[in-house]
């Protein structure tokens, strides 16, 4: 990718300390310590212009929020977009977000180990040929560092417009033993799902008709426990309906014990 960045723009990050981090290595472990408090931390990595997480900040303020990407122009970019988010809150400067420059190769040199709790992946670069493989996202061996760094509730979000990249995320997650959830091959099918912010390519690709596809992955022990619980509620009876059926089914014996009874005297 080519970004044209305006001029100064390295300037222009070094005067944000209070939303831009330059050097995110140096708060591995402390990145609590950094938002003021213990609430629990999402990342998005390549985070683009910042509009997904600029608004998912503002709708989640239960929870800490760091975007990453490389580029010194998308991330002054997505600066402008957190402060316009945060100002209509009255907000100058956004209270649960900021933003790092950094490679998602760089991942365990900026977090400790159990230190998310969520990572947003949306619409990483598909590389397509097969010889980059291992240059996704979702490819086996960041799958094992997002595994390191989450927590005990830790889950992944996923979403792309690429079919052949859904289709090998799902195959990674799956090879990599992980309990995927709430897939979608089409997230927007019913018209726009107000329930996900939209980011700009998503908005660019839901213009041209294109299908969203999505799924979450679940990875922390608590939040596996969690899923289960709520994957099985709808096999779940009361004890009132136990007893319920349990008499429905006592009655129909009844009724066929009757039955056969009276075609026995016939």
């Amino acid at each position: 990718m080519r970004l044209r960045g305006r001029k100064g723009i390295r300037e222009n990050l070094e005067a944000q300390p209070e939303l831009v981090v330059l050097e995110p290595e140096q708060y591995k472990g402390r990145w609590a310590e950094l938002f003021g408090n213990d609430r629990p931390i999402y990342v998005e990595l390549g985070m683009g212009k910042g509009r997904f997480i600029s608004g998912t900040s503002v709708r989640n303020p239960e929870a800490n929020f760091i975007g990453i990407d490389m580029y010194d122009e998308l991330v002054r970019r997505a600066s402008e977009k957190a402060r316009a988010a945060w100002s209509e809150l009255g907000h100058e400067t956004p209270p649960s977000l900021m933003l790092a420059r950094a490679n998602v190769e760089k991942l365990e040199d900026i977090f400790a180990p159990g230190e998310l709790e969520r990572i947003y992946l949306n619409f990483s670069d598909p590389w397509p040929k097969k010889k980059h493989a291992r240059r996704r996202l979702t490819h086996p061996r960041f799958l094992e560092m997002y595994k390191r760094v989450l927590n005990t509730d830790g889950q992944i979000h996923f979403k792309t417009d690429s079919e052949t990249l859904f289709e090998f995320s799902l195959n990674s997650f799956a090879d990599s033993g992980l309990q995927m959830t709430n897939i979608s091959l089409n997230l927007h099918r019913d018209g726009i799902n107000e329930e996900h912010v939209m980011t700009e390519y998503e908005h660019k690709f839901m213009g041209k008709g294109m299908n969203i596809h999505r799924c979450e992955v679940v990875i922390g022990e608590r939040a596996l426990e969690r899923y289960d619980e709520i994957r099985m509620e709808p096999y779940r009876i009361s004890p009132d309906e136990r007893a319920a059926l349990a008499a429905e089914e006592a009655e129909e014996l009844l009724q066929v014990s009757a039955s056969e009874k009276s075609e026995s005297e016939d």
